[in-house]
């Protein structure tokens, strides 16, 4: 029951968070950035298994890797860039945090266009000429 454990430590935090923004809002915004890396990383094994899964899957089915690993890069990208831009958004800066979410979807366009290229090209093969 893992989801209680970051449930617990998401209501523990809030309670204190609350306490100390009337008083010592920096505090306040330390705790909540350092409660969600902890919620991130205690989910890390969790998401190092399920790519260990789809790895395995992947390589039974012939799929070449280059492929599912661009995925999980783009993947990995926009968990990242949305967690970014939740803490900024925390701390009030609301253009910054739309500036990293920009950069996420960018970032990850750019990772896409290999594979989108290869898509367009298999559909132009099976199509007659």
């Amino acid at each position: 029951m893992e989801i209680i454990q970051v449930v617990g430590i998401g209501l523990m935090s809030t309670i204190l968070i609350l306490i100390l923004k009337e008083q010592k809002p920096l505090f306040a915004f330390l705790l909540a950035t350092a409660t969600g890396i902890m919620i991130f990383l205690f989910l890390m094994g969790k998401i190092g298994m399920i790519l260990s899964t789809l790895e395995r899957v992947a390589e039974s089915s012939g799929m070449e890797m280059i492929y599912l690993k661009t995925v999980f890069k783009i993947i990995g990208i926009s968990y990242i860039a949305e967690f970014g831009a939740q803490i900024v958004r925390d701390a009030g800066q609301e253009g910054i945090a739309s500036k990293i979410e920009l950069a996420g979807k960018v970032l990850i366009m750019v990772l896409a266009v290999p594979i989108i290229s290869i898509i367009i090209e298999t559909v132009m093969k099976l199509l007659p000429a």
